[in-house]
């Protein structure tokens, strides 16, 4: 029994069985590579017949480029991760890359990491995090992998491409509607203290508080999850237990303070204390939480991000760029109505 009778159809059958040569097979199946339309016709055909798919792997080896983009991220706690990774995913596969998703909760060192990447031969990286250490993003460009930062800021130092919400605007944003509704004994509820994003929201906040002559206490989560939010939110209401409203840099930590407040408190959502949280995920709509929020605009981001990333891999040398998307209010019902 033949190769290709036994299923194991090489681009050598399909270029014997449509009389061209091996490597106009492999021009066929390659995108903007030089091939006559007659030949290319040829060639489908005959692998139609025979049930081919070209290998992406052995073709890699000869354009340079394995398609694969690693996909990094440290959130995999938050359940706005899924989606977005999900968004990722799709958005990657329509312009025919493919993810290699890479996930540093676990504890996967940063080095760990790159060798993945260089192992995996991939053509560029997107890291979906507010944080990026100065290290990996040094390795990156030590390893001459094209890297874009998506939902987060960049460091000036780094030459690395950058798309995130305004989040120095969503801060005032924040402050803005919390004042407009009365509130004047405030709360900050943050993620971690390095995080770019939680940096840029304080500071926004801050400065809009700051025009009425308040300043917010401020407390830090380890990382964006309900149970952080619960807990962080214990330790805030114990220390500041007049506090009036509380602007969560997040809508998972929201949800967490929520649940203090309604079950351990035993307080009313938001006759007696008003929650703003941030991102606006799918769960901030549901009927429990009714989550009032300041968005930022997801799918702008990555459809940023993934054109970035195809740009910079395209064009290596280009300087990177970095994109801030305006944020915008989403009132539901977990704020008093304005004074």
């Amino acid at each position: 029994m033949s190769e290709a009778e036994k299923g194991r159809v090489s681009a050598k059958h399909v270029a014997l069985e449509a009389e061209v040569s091996v490597s106009a097979v492999s021009r066929s199946f390659t995108e903007g590579a030089s091939v006559s339309e007659k030949t290319r016709r040829k060639v489908l055909k005959a692998a139609e017949k025979l049930g081919y798919r070209p290998n992406i792997l052995a073709r890699s080896l000869m354009t340079q480029r394995s398609e694969l983009v690693g996909l990094i991220s440290t959130n995999f706690r938050n359940p706005a991760f899924m989606e977005i990774f999900d968004r990722f995913t799709l958005g990657l596969q329509a312009r025919r890359l493919r993810p290699l998703i890479i996930n540093l909760t676990g504890g996967m060192s940063h080095d760990q990491a790159i060798d993945l990447l260089i192992q995996y031969r991939v053509d560029g990286v997107i890291v979906a995090s507010s944080t990026l250490p100065e290290a990996f993003s040094r390795a990156c460009l030590e390893a001459r992998l094209p890297a874009v930062l998506a939902f987060g800021r960049a460091h000036p130092c780094h030459a690395l491409s950058s798309v995130s919400a305004d989040n120095e605007d969503g801060g005032r944003r924040a402050a803005r509607l919390l004042l407009e509704r009365g509130y004047r004994r405030i709360g900050f509820l943050g993620g971690p203290r390095d995080a770019t994003t939680t940096v840029d929201r304080l500071k926004g906040f801050r400065a809009g508080l700051k025009a009425a002559g308040l300043e917010p206490c401020a407390f830090f989560c380890r990382h964006y999850a309900h149970a952080e939010g619960l807990a962080t939110a214990a330790a805030l209401f114990e220390a500041y237990p007049d506090t009036e409203a509380v602007f969560c840099g997040d809508d998972i930590l929201a949800m967490g303070a929520m649940d203090h407040v309604r079950s351990t408190l035993g307080k009313r959502v938001p006759e007696e204390i008003g929650l703003l949280g941030f991102n606006d995920i799918p769960m901030a709509r549901w009927p429990a939480y009714d989550l009032t929020t300041i968005r930022q605009p997801v799918e702008a981001i990555i459809a940023a991000a993934i054109e970035m990333v195809g740009r910079r891999i395209e064009a290596p040398a280009a300087p990177p760029q970095a994109k801030i998307l305006p944020c915008e209010t989403v009132i539901r019902g977990t704020l008093r109505d304005p004074d």
